[in-house]
């Protein structure tokens, strides 16, 4: 018992972290004031991440493409690895850290956004990924740990959980990426 209680206080303690954290709390702020903007312009949310992070990215394009709240209509997000034969093939004919990469470089347009999921912030897909929303005019958010790793520089907007530990970090992201789902659909809904 007393390892589970260990596990579950790591996990108030990053969040604790979070929540004193003013610069980070400002930018779920702007982010979510961002996506709205973009919304509100007829443009796309684009997701991904590996693993984890994968199921992360698939359930906030569902939390805004679905519903979170309210009942209304929904909005352009998805998950960028959903079509496996996609991913199977492009990994096949060329790398799988192409994989999100050529498909913001086919479908993405300025003014999107594109969030990225990865722990370590290294992803060496959504790296690439980032790289080509930057060449494209798509605004870049990263949910990373604590350092940010390569993806802080390839960041409009960073979230950087304060932690080092995967699973720590990833219960963060779920819970920012909920609190950005919530303020988005009541402010772009409430401006309509």
């Amino acid at each position: 018992m007393e390892k589970i209680r260990t596990l579950i206080q790591a996990s108030i303690d990053v969040k604790k972290q979070v929540l004193e954290n003013e610069e980070l709390l400002r930018a779920v702020d702007t982010i979510a004031n961002v996506i709205v903007a973009s919304l509100q312009a007829g443009h796309r949310i684009y997701f991904c991440g590996n693993g984890g992070s994968a199921a992360d990215a698939q359930h906030l394009a569902a939390e805004f493409s679905g519903r979170f709240y309210t009942d209304r209509r929904a909005l352009p997000a998805e998950a960028l690895h959903c079509n496996t034969s996609y991913m199977t093939a492009v990994a096949n004919d060329y790398s799988y850290d192409v994989v999100y990469a050529r498909l913001i470089e086919g479908i993405g347009s300025k003014g999107d956004v594109l969030v990225g999921l990865s722990t370590s912030g290294n992803s060496g897909n959504i790296v690439k990924a980032f790289e080509a929303a930057r060449a494209k005019d798509i605004v870049t958010v990263g949910l990373t740990g604590l350092s940010g790793g390569v993806m802080k520089g390839l960041s409009d907007h960073l979230l950087n959980v304060p932690s080092t530990d995967t699973p720590r970090i990833q219960e963060s992201h779920i819970l920012l990426g909920h609190i950005v789902c919530q303020l988005v659909e009541e402010r772009f809904f409430s401006s309509e």
